[in-house]
């Protein structure tokens, strides 16, 4: 009998952990600019919140593992591949903020000169 109960526990965390990804994967992708997904030359803004959606709606109405899985692998897609593309071509790699690549923590580099 504690065997089904800490299977259930298991179960809901990971169910929870699905849900919670696929959150973030849609906020995500709700807050780039259309444009950004065009110069990244990923599928549109629309393509990526319909798909993430669905997923959401999967994971809430339908707790089925393989649907499960299937809407990780797409918000695991969207959050290595088009998030990191995204935020190039918008200006926001890395966690700098602005500045060329020249530039060292005190300003840019000259090389010397």
């Amino acid at each position: 009998m504690l065997r089904a109960g800490f299977d259930s526990i298991i179960w809901l965390v990971i169910g929870l952990v699905f849900i919670g990804f696929a959150v973030t994967a849609l906020v995500f992708a709700a807050m780039a600019r259309e444009d950004a997904y065009r110069a990244a030359e990923k599928q549109t803004k629309k393509f990526w919140l319909i798909l993430l959606g669905i997923n959401l709606a999967l994971n809430l109405l339908l707790p089925m593992l393989f649907l499960q899985i299937a809407g990780l692998i797409a918000a695991i897609v969207f959050m290595v591949d088009v998030r990191p593309a995204i935020r190039q071509v918008s200006g926001g790699g890395g966690g700098r903020r602005g500045g060329s690549s020249s530039d060292g923590p005190y300003g840019p580099y000259n090389g010397g000169r």
